[in-house]
């Protein structure tokens, strides 16, 4: 749904996977070979990306300010069981946290958050407000105040429906 550009290094990963599914429509792309190959996903691994997916969605609403959209198993606790090493970059000697092994979605999530969050991009990263919507978007605004993933659709309707309710 969103025109803006994509989140910054890894948290492309997970706004992939929270985009997956578009609540307007009930279309879930998780449901297509297609997909699932996009996040590297066998047919077996739906139901665990789904559970990850709606984690990250309550956590993106709570950096907008809102309240998850449904029960949610939290995602600390999904993130907690994800197999993360540190990779030292022996060229410069960088480390960062990568996933240990083939790498899960779930370990691959876990380092895409925690880059974020030592690169301080993690709060901006938002679900947008509209309930049709929410979809994962990341925050460019100079305040960090942003609250629709698209101006000119969320956004757009957002304000149409406080003008409606103005006149009646």
């Amino acid at each position: 749904m969103s025109e803006r550009s994509p989140a910054p290094g890894g948290l492309g990963l997970v706004e992939t996977l929270v985009n997956t599914l578009d609540l307007e429509t009930g279309a879930d792309s998780l449901d297509t070979e297609e997909g699932r190959a996009r996040l590297g996903l066998a047919e077996g691994d739906v139901p665990a990306a789904r559970e990850l997916r709606e984690s990250l969605r309550a956590a993106l609403l709570a950096h907008a300010g809102h309240s998850p959209h449904r029960a949610v198993t939290p995602l600390g606790e999904l993130l907690a069981a994800a197999p993360l090493v540190v990779a030292v970059d022996p060229a410069d000697g960088s480390a960062a946290l990568a996933p240990a092994g083939e790498g899960s979605l779930t370990a691959r999530v876990a380092a895409a958050v925690a880059e974020a969050l030592v690169a301080g991009t993690w709060s901006r990263f938002k679900a947008c407000e509209a309930a049709d919507c929410h979809w994962a978007y990341y925050d460019r605004s100079p305040a960090g105040r942003g609250r629709w993933c698209s101006m000119q659709v969320c956004g757009a309707r957002a304000k149409m429906r406080r003008y409606r309710a103005k006149d009646s």
